[in-house]
């Protein structure tokens, strides 16, 4: 893992976010981009050009809250982009070849009850970059237990699995996977081939109506430091998908990492 990307919004959270990020590029020896996204909504008739105005005061904005961080041992830049949040993001990744993104559950929410706010939600529905979501004030530690939960086992994607290599190869890993039976089942779903059969230590199976449940029965007593799923158009968390705003009701784990990998077909 080379290069990690953090998107700065303005949540009460940023900071501890922000070093929770540089500590994590720190064992992995990545650059770590800190980017900020702005727009621009200009009224009939206005004569002021404020995008060189704005692109300042993010740039600034940026660097203070860098200074703020102890980022000693991590080559740390600074970004601004100016366009729509998601397509501009995309853009972004591929042009600086990132291997993660790292998100705050609730960029700007500041309701209680929200688990991932709108903000954090849209990235990782509508795009499809790697992403690991951070739960709110969570010190970094080494991750020694991962649960990664999947429906179907089936990869044709060989790339998809590379984040979850990486972390498995930077804590040495103990990798247990859940696989969950839905009424959408098919014959093979079960058949792990050689890629990740080779990063798991123990398989528990489990039958319910979503992935989602299957992890809510499971999570606890695997006391894992990391839940890996999987972002599908239809799988994983599919309930929690209809709304890009996730409440914690309906999520357990929001004390918990959830690594989301992109779709491994």
């Amino acid at each position: 893992m080379k290069s990690i990307l953090v998107p700065v919004g303005s949540s009460k959270n940023a900071e501890s976010h922000l070093q929770y990020a540089v500590d994590f590029a720190r064992a992995f020896g990545a650059k770590l981009y800190v980017v900020q996204i702005y727009n621009v909504y200009t009224k009939a008739g206005t004569m002021i050009k404020v995008d060189h105005i704005l692109e300042r005061e993010s740039l600034t904005f940026l660097k203070n809250h860098v200074a703020k961080i102890d980022t000693k041992g991590v080559e740390v830049v600074v970004k601004t982009f100016k366009g729509k949040l998601v397509d501009t993001l995309e853009l972004a990744c591929k042009a600086l070849d990132v291997d993660l993104i790292l998100l705050e559950p609730r960029t700007n929410s500041i309701k209680d009850e929200v688990y991932l706010g709108k903000t954090s939600g849209k990235i990782i529905k509508q795009t499809n970059i790697p992403s690991l979501i951070v739960p709110e004030g969570y010190a970094y530690r080494p991750i020694i237990y991962i649960l990664i939960a999947l429906k179907s086992a089936i990869i044709k994607n060989e790339d998809a699995l590379d984040p979850l290599k990486s972390i498995k190869d930077q804590f040495k890993s103990i990798v247990n996977l859940l696989l969950v039976k839905t009424p959408f089942h098919n014959e093979n779903d079960f058949n792990v081939g050689e890629d990740l059969a080779s990063l798991i230590t123990n398989t528990t199976y489990s039958e319910n109506p979503t992935t989602f449940q299957g992890v809510l029965e499971h999570h606890k007593e695997n006391k894992p430091d990391l839940l890996c799923v999987v972002r599908r158009k239809r799988g994983f968390f599919t309930k929690l998908w209809e709304s890009n705003t996730i409440l914690k009701k309906d999520f357990h784990s929001s004390s918990l990492p959830v690594l989301v990998l992109s779709g491994l077909k």
